[in-house]
């Protein structure tokens, strides 16, 4: 039946482009997720007023996400061209991809984490330390259990921001959705592979925000 609707489709191109982009996807998605809630704790808990308050340590942190975040991501990719070589190896295919993936994502998640963990009432972490509660137990059983739904929100759209990064991967090389709508739909005049490259790439989107969406709504319940 679709094969029908979209006849200048090559389906198992489209099967592995679309397997490319799912796996940039996952992978820079769980990097972010680490390291933007390492960046997001440092820059909350070197801020004023909080558990390692460091005003010159906190300016050095939001300095490297200020910078990062404000890159535009196409700039970023050619940017990095000389360290994922020498990471990967090269700078073609979804692995390539990764490194500027999760920079780029990184530090904008890691101002989600920072803005949720400011979230948290001042009066649940005064009354942790009452209780004699460390700073890992405050950090590990008070901050981000309680920060917990909007970091899961964060990643969601940080998630889907991923996606769209992909695409825009895929133009220089890096495989993907991306890369198969520009080459094969866009280059070659080819309209049914762009459309086809679009859906596929919103049912990517929409899954990850269904997931996303669940997963808050559960959190919320406990």
């Amino acid at each position: 039946m679709i094969e029908t609707l979209f006849p200048n489709v090559h389906w198992e191109r489209m099967w592995d482009a679309t397997v490319e982009t799912i796996y940039m996807s996952l992978v820079s998605v769980a990097a972010t997720f680490v390291l933007g809630i390492l960046l997001g704790l440092l820059l909350y808990l070197t801020g004023k007023g909080n558990l390692w308050e460091n005003r010159f340590v906190n300016s050095i942190i939001a300095g490297f996400v200020n910078l990062f975040r404000s890159i535009p991501f196409i700039i970023l990719i050619i940017l990095l061209i000389p360290l994922t070589t020498i990471i990967v190896g090269t700078m073609l295919g979804p692995s390539a991809a990764l490194p500027a993936l999760i920079i780029g994502a990184a530090p904008f998640y890691a101002r989600m984490v920072e803005i949720g963990l400011r979230e948290v009432d001042k009066g649940v972490i005064e009354a942790a330390q009452s209780m004699g509660a460390n700073q890992q137990q405050i950090i590990f059983k008070v901050l981000l259990p309680e920060s917990m739904p909007a970091l899961i929100s964060g990643i969601t759209v940080t998630a889907i921001a991923l996606v769209s990064y992909t695409a825009m991967a895929g133009v220089i090389g890096a495989g993907g959705l991306g890369d198969l709508a520009f080459r094969e739909g866009f280059q070659r005049n080819n309209p049914d592979v762009t459309l086809v490259a679009t859906i596929a790439i919103l049912i990517i989107v929409f899954v990850l925000q269904w997931i996303g969406d669940r997963l808050t709504h559960t959190i919320d319940k406990r």
